[in-house]
């Protein structure tokens, strides 16, 4: 029996732009609530939301202070428990995140420890001297509290302390969170940085660009212990499925993640296709370091997640597309791309209708703390005023994180008030209203791609076999009991001679048939 989420396209929500139900400029679950049917006619059979739990956002929700109650900015648990039911009602899942490397210092559970009351003393990582670890917001890994004279881990935000998971109260603190919501009615959890739960030791880490004591923390014996411990005692239980972000995981610890512990997870490594390991460290984008990092994992993994943007990364056409040239084809390309690889693929908010990076103009505009943290700490490194805002405007995570454009109207009909980071101004020409009735707009070609996979076997969960690869094209087919399809793509703003194709299922272009040249950023799903 093939498994409901291999079937199914993910869609994720950042609720905080998603849309504004009640003018205060911060998108809530009714704003989720009211576009439901937008999300069921889309073709999407998951939610995935991005944390609604009550936290002080320092890292806009990613600092929980309470995991069984939702930010009053958002709603309530019984707004809550009406988005689930009115999800069901449309045969639509939700997922929520589970954040439990790290919780808010505005947790009780982090009060009582910082006074020593137990049994929270020892719920987080606390060091009389700290080493030399450095956090992946840049800066020190250490923070000084004086009530306790001791310092604590935060290997993000100094808002967002470590839990000690060799307390085993901690572990069962999270079990009965998971239960809390799987009882309510939710379908599972993408669990964020999961990878990096348990810390072996807390020794000095080897001296390095950045993230100093990573060999520590990354995939650890003891977190995978922990992993097949929470599948045993709680996920096995349920009809549901876990996705993981994984730290700099490569396929054989996603293999060893997802053999007992998790389902699937997400890698990084085709994100490196214009940047040299991190993020921030620029280089062009090659379409052929995105190809073959794709290809790969497609083999050596069993079953994969597919995505090209989310919360943390930048928008996928303005990243790997032309957004200037050629910003419909190259969003319909991308689309292609992302709609016919083998694993569950997962669509970001704006993603369908082709939305782009943030235009800020100054890093007053920013919100994003680890954007603002990484600036200070080039600057202190003396990199050069147009390097670091070129590296901002590129990577930061605002890219993804401006609100939704459903109208040509202000704010882009985000919200009446507000809103809490600026709309891109081109909401004008891309947007919903705009695109929802124009059969060639790029939402409406998400919406047949996705109609095309989830009526086709092949395509969604068929074996992938790489046809061909050039420096700019790729070509690869899917089949399933004894079904192809083939699938080409061009990521290029130049036209490139392949061998002869033939007819197509669907094309970014419009065509029936496909001769020996695509056009820039052409791509089409085949038949055979």
């Amino acid at each position: 029996m093939i498994e409901w989420w291999k079937k199914r396209v993910v869609y994720q929500i950042y609720p905080r732009s998603f849309m504004d139900s009640n003018g205060d400029s911060i998108g809530d679950i009714q704003g989720i609530i009211s576009k439901l049917d937008v999300l069921h006619e889309l073709g999407v059979g998951i939610l995935w939301l991005s944390p609604v739990y009550c936290s002080p956002n320092e890292d806009n929700g990613y600092d929980i202070s309470d995991y069984r109650n939702i930010n009053p900015e958002y709603g309530t648990l019984a707004d809550m428990d009406e988005l689930i039911a009115e999800a069901s009602k449309r045969d639509i899942k939700i997922v929520m995140d589970l954040v439990v490397n790290h919780t808010s210092s505005q947790h009780e559970w982090f009060k009582k420890s910082c006074q020593g009351v137990e049994p929270y003393k020892d719920y987080y990582i606390w060091r009389k001297k700290p080493n030399n670890w450095t956090s992946f917001f840049g800066g020190k890994a250490w923070q000084y509290v004086e009530s306790r004279g001791e310092y604590y881990l935060h290997l993000f935000a100094k808002g967002q302390p470590d839990l000690n998971y060799d307390n085993p109260a901690v572990i069962e603190e999270v079990k009965g969170i998971m239960r809390f919501w799987l009882d309510r009615g939710i379908s599972g959890f993408r669990c964020d940085v999961i990878n990096i739960l348990h810390k072996t030791t807390l020794r000095n880490g080897r001296p390095r660009i950045a993230l100093v004591g990573r060999e520590h923390y990354l995939s650890q014996p003891g977190t995978h212990r922990i992993l097949k411990e929470l599948r045993k005692d709680v996920l096995s239980k349920y009809d549901c499925f876990t996705v993981g972000e994984s730290v700099m995981v490569t396929p054989k610890d996603a293999k060893q993640l997802c053999n007992g512990e998790l389902d699937m997870v997400f890698s990084f490594e085709h994100m490196n296709a214009d940047c040299f390991f991190i993020k921030w460290l620029l280089r062009k984008f090659s379409p052929i370091r995105l190809y073959k990092s794709l290809a790969k994992w497609e083999k050596k993994v069993k079953w994969n997640t597919i995505y090209l943007e989310n919360h943390d990364q930048p928008r996928s056409v303005s990243r790997f597309g032309d957004e200037k040239n050629y910003p419909i084809e190259s969003a319909k390309a991308l689309a292609v791309l992302l709609l016919t690889l083998k694993g569950t693929p997962f669509i970001f908010e704006g993603e369908e209708l082709g939305m782009t990076n943030f235009d800020m103009t100054s890093m007053d505009q920013l919100n994003d703390v680890e954007s603002k943290n990484v600036y200070s700490l080039a600057r202190k490194l003396r990199l050069s005023e147009n390097y670091c805002h070129k590296m901002i405007w590129q990577k930061s995570r605002d890219n993804a994180r401006t609100p939704m454009q459903w109208s040509a109207q202000k704010h882009g009909g985000f919200t009446t008030g507000t809103p809490w980071l600026k709309v891109n101004d081109n909401h004008t020409t891309i947007n919903f209203d705009c695109e929802h009735d124009d059969p060639n707009s790029v939402w409406s070609f998400y919406k047949e791609l996705i109609a095309l996979r989830n009526s086709t076997p092949a395509l969604q969960y068929g074996t992938f076999k790489v046809s061909f690869m050039t420096k700019n094209v790729f070509a690869y087919e899917r089949a399933f009991e004894g079904k192809k399809i083939g699938v080409i793509v061009n990521l290029s703003n130049k036209k490139q001679r392949v061998p002869c194709v033939g007819y197509t299922i669907m094309s970014n272009y419009g065509r029936t048939q496909l001769d020996c040249e695509l056009e820039p950023y052409e791509a089409a799903v085949l038949r055979r």
